[in-house]
């Protein structure tokens, strides 16, 4: 699935903006550019780093404790560190290390190691901000103790310095947790669409599924009383009259059948309609006349319905007991011919419903028939979705059976 371009991203961190871009994972590497926003909020911290540096530096300037030669090197140190500023993206960790290894020896770079620690703490794991503040903090007291204001109380400046230092790194990981959220909603919606995306195609081709599997039990049953009759006027051309006309009119009959089902189940595709044709749909109840049916077209059709009241039978339970019986039917009607087939339909609503047909070798030899077995997966998995199971094989002497347990409701 094609996910959505962000493009408006010059409001955005360039770092969130990397993260939404829906080609990071292409495998190519690529710089990450800043973003209109991140010039104005570099040229911001630039200007922040430079006005609390220069604060620093007229403190520095009164103090004297320190000779001019310190005085000059701390504010040229000063201003080098605010002009690194600008690499705070792309060196997180070495700047902050390196603007704290410099600050015991340049007060005015203070301003500068505020804004990189606040950076650290945006762009890395908390393991590098716990790390670096750690240190920054035990360096605090040392640093005073060294280099002492004149003008504050020595337990007040180690104080006033280490909150502002926690302050800005708690800013800064708070401002990590919001983008790390953005970024998760993000790819939490993201992956919402995609499975939204699977579900709908799943669903479509599950009813593609179901669609081939009735199309395939409307019309397998019809066109094989076709290929029958039509195989038969084709080896037997000599046949009575009577026989023929008899054949002829089953191969009409069965051929508008299947018109008529094959133009239901496409007013069901249609309009969505559980019967767009008007004809109801067959249940437990039909059985006798699809056995019946089978009888007119030639076979030899044993009927053994044990159910005290077919038409009791939940109607999604009798269709699937109907279109088992009806393929089961079907495919002895191609792979036996001649054999006699025997349907046994037994059930209460305590033990649920049992289908069996069985039918012993053909009389005779059958050519093979291409697509063989197709029917009995579809038969399987549709006994499946309704609930129960179903098994089939050939047994000892050389016949077939097929076995199909459903729930009653």
């Amino acid at each position: 699935m094609a996910e959505p371009v962000v493009r408006s991203t010059w409001f955005l961190p360039s770092a969130v903006a990397a993260e939404l871009d829906p080609d990071r994972h292409d495998g190519r590497a690529r710089r990450v550019r800043r973003t209109v926003r991140d010039w104005v909020v570099d040229f911001a911290f630039f200007l922040v780093a430079v006005a609390i540096g220069m604060l620093i530096a007229d403190g520095v300037g009164k103090n004297p404790n320190l000779s001019e030669d310190v005085k000059a090197a701390d504010q040229l140190i000063g201003a080098a560190s605010c002009a690194t500023v600008w690499l705070r993206r792309r060196w997180p960790v070495g700047l902050a290390v390196a603007l704290l290894l410099i600050g015991p020896v340049s007060d005015s770079a203070g301003g500068a190691s505020l804004v990189s620690f606040f950076t650290l703490a945006v762009h890395r794991p908390f393991k590098y901000t716990a790390a670096i503040g750690a240190l920054s903090l035990v360096s605090i007291p040392l640093f005073f103790w060294m280099r002492p204001d004149p003008g504050t109380p020595y337990l007040v400046s180690v104080v006033l310095t280490s909150t502002v230092t926690l302050t800005v790194l708690a800013w800064g990981m708070l401002v990590r947790s919001r983008r790390q959220l953005l970024i998760a909603l993000r790819d939490r919606a993201r992956r919402a669409e995609n499975e939204a995306a699977l579900r709908a195609e799943q669903a479509q081709r599950l009813a593609r599924e179901a669609i081939a599997r009735e199309m395939h039990d409307v019309l397998a049953h019809r066109l094989t009383l076709l290929s029958v009759h039509a195989g038969a006027l084709e080896f037997r051309p000599d046949a009575p009259q009577q026989e023929i006309a008899r054949a002829a009119g089953v191969i009409r009959e069965s051929a508008h059948e299947a018109l008529q089902d094959l133009r239901q189940v496409i007013g069901v595709l249609r309009g969505g309609e559980a019967d767009a044709s008007g004809q109801p749909q067959p249940t437990l109840a039909a059985l006798d006349g699809l056995v019946a049916e089978c009888r007119d077209a030639g076979m030899r059709v044993v009927c053994d319905l044990r159910v005290p009241d077919p038409k009791a039978v939940p109607a999604a339970t009798g269709r699937t007991a109907y279109r088992i019986a009806q393929e089961a039917l079907t495919n002895a009607r191609k792979h036996a011919p001649g054999a006699e087939v025997v349907v046994t339909v037994t059930g209460t609503p305590e033990e649920g419903l049992t289908v069996t047909v069985r039918n012993p070798p053909p009389p005779g030899d059958v050519l093979p028939v291409p697509g063989s077995g197709q029917g009995l997966i579809g038969l399987t998995e549709r006994a499946s979705l309704a609930g129960g199971r179903l098994t089939h094989g050939a047994e000892p002497d050389g016949g077939f059976h097929v076995d199909a347990w459903l729930p009653w409701a």
